[in-house]
């Protein structure tokens, strides 16, 4: 049985890292609160771009343009968007393991990083960073999603990559986060014809969609614009997402801390008692061999 000083040394202990989880995770939720706001004002915004770019494309026709069409290299560019900092449950690895589970080929990827926990799964398994953005999910503004969307598409039409992925967790509310692969480019618009949405609309009769100038120029401004809008707003739900989950490991944390301060507790006065106990019958024991 553990001594009187050693409960009360690792109680007091856990009390210190009580404080602390209670700390980071009132830090949190204040961090959520503003960073949730901000996911779900932007949402329909940039799910409406995405939609709106594949519904153009899949009403297009067969447009010839560099950013549609399969460039035949062997590389695949995925963005991968985590944390900078732990101690957010399994927020980190349930990313990297849904992309060591997925399709892509460790050989075949090529990481476009922000967030070092993320760098160091991939890394450790084996993959390819090529980027670190690591600051920019720090305060991620909307020059830092041009940034690197301009990197991921000149590394497109340089034919170094075929494809272009996107790793982040979706933000659906505060206690759900869910990690999210999604290609970018090329875009697959017969996927989007298979919604249920599309499914009712097929017997409608479509307007052939006209483009001003011309459907090539129209694209090079359009495919830039969509990526770094879909890029930002992965990193908004990332934001969100990391503090939501840090919130609940936090939470989590103290309420465990509180139990184990209970049983130590509890403990630490059995042994207070057994030890009076003991002295008493020592001090009886020794009054009757007196006598």
């Amino acid at each position: 049985m553990a001594s009187m000083r050693d409960i009360k040394r690792r109680r007091e202990s856990i009390q210190s890292t009580q404080q602390i989880t209670k700390a980071m995770k009132l830090v949190s939720t204040v961090k959520l609160q503003r960073a949730k706001m901000r996911a779900e004002n932007a949402k329909p915004y940039f799910q409406k771009v995405y939609s709106a770019v594949e519904s153009i494309l899949s009403k297009s026709g067969n447009i010839e343009h560099p950013y549609l069409k399969d460039n035949g290299a062997k590389k695949k560019a995925l963005i991968v968007i985590t944390s900078n900092r732990g101690l957010a449950g399994g927020y980190n690895n349930n990313l990297v393991k849904m992309i060591a589970d997925s399709d892509i080929d460790k050989e075949e990827a090529v990481i476009y990083g922000i967030g070092k926990k993320g760098i160091d799964g991939l890394t450790h398994r084996g993959y390819t960073v090529k980027v670190d953005e690591s600051d920019v999910i720090n305060e991620p503004l909307f020059s830092d999603a041009e940034r690197i969307g301009k990197m991921v598409l000149d590394a497109y039409l340089a034919e170094e990559v075929s494809e272009i992925w996107l790793a982040y967790t979706n933000f659906k509310n505060t206690v759900v986060h869910i990690p999210t692969l999604m290609k970018l480019l090329p875009i697959d618009h017969e996927v989007g014809e298979a919604d249920d949405v599309q499914d009712k609309e097929k017997s409608r009769p479509e307007a052939p969609m006209n483009f001003e100038p011309e459907p090539e120029e129209a694209l090079e401004l359009l495919i830039p614009k969509y990526m770094n809008s879909t890029i930002y707003g992965a990193f908004i739900e990332a934001v969100a997402s990391e503090n939501g989950a840090r919130m609940q490991a936090m939470d989590a944390a103290t309420s465990n801390a509180e139990e184990m301060i209970a049983t130590l507790s509890l403990a630490y006065n059995r042994a207070r008692q057994g030890a009076i106990t003991q002295e008493l019958t020592e001090i009886i024991s020794g009054a009757e061999a007196l006598n």
